[in-house]
């Protein structure tokens, strides 16, 4: 007998990338905002390289600005830090908060620039309210850039910032 739930047959298909087992799911009437049983949704444990499969799931009402219950990354957080340009562009597209600060006071701007993906970068700077704003360590997007080394970030940040005053 199988115990799973629906949502974690939502949640598991998501997270493996499979399409089209999410459709079937949601064409079956699994609620894309149910939790599984660690407590998240289908988009919360997306593979996040597939923007395919993130437009899906936010086509049919996957809200994209639920924050992980353990740390307080939305997957927004989640897909800049790891430099997926095409899946930040989805979100955005669809309403995600990239003004939102993770528990260390991050906007998906600051793990952007703390990874070094210029190209995630530029495409939150437009979408971010301040820039200058500072996490938790009192440092701005710029400054962890610097720390961490990550020269072109610090230099596109640089001349974005000076084009603005």
């Amino acid at each position: 007998m199988d115990d799973t739930s629906a949502a974690d047959k939502l949640c598991n298909a998501s997270a493996r990338g499979d399409l089209l087992e999410v459709v079937l799911l949601l064409q079956n009437g699994v609620d894309v905002n149910g939790l599984n049983k660690y407590n998240r949704t289908a988009l919360q444990v997306v593979k996040l390289a597939n923007s395919t499969l993130i437009e899906a799931l936010l086509v049919q009402g996957a809200d994209p600005n639920l924050r992980d219950p353990a740390c307080g990354l939305t997957v927004m957080h989640d897909a800049a830090r790891e430099g997926f340009v095409d899946s930040v562009r989805v979100l955005l597209d669809h309403e995600a908060d990239a003004n939102l600060a993770d528990g260390k006071g991050n906007l998906p701007l600051h793990l952007a620039a703390r990874e070094g993906y210029l190209e995630v970068v530029q495409l939150l700077i437009g979408h971010t309210e301040n820039p200058m704003r500072l996490n938790s360590q009192g440092h701005t997007a710029r400054q962890v850039a610097e720390v961490n080394m990550r020269v072109d970030i610090v230099e596109y940040l640089d001349s974005y910032l000076n084009s603005r005053e």
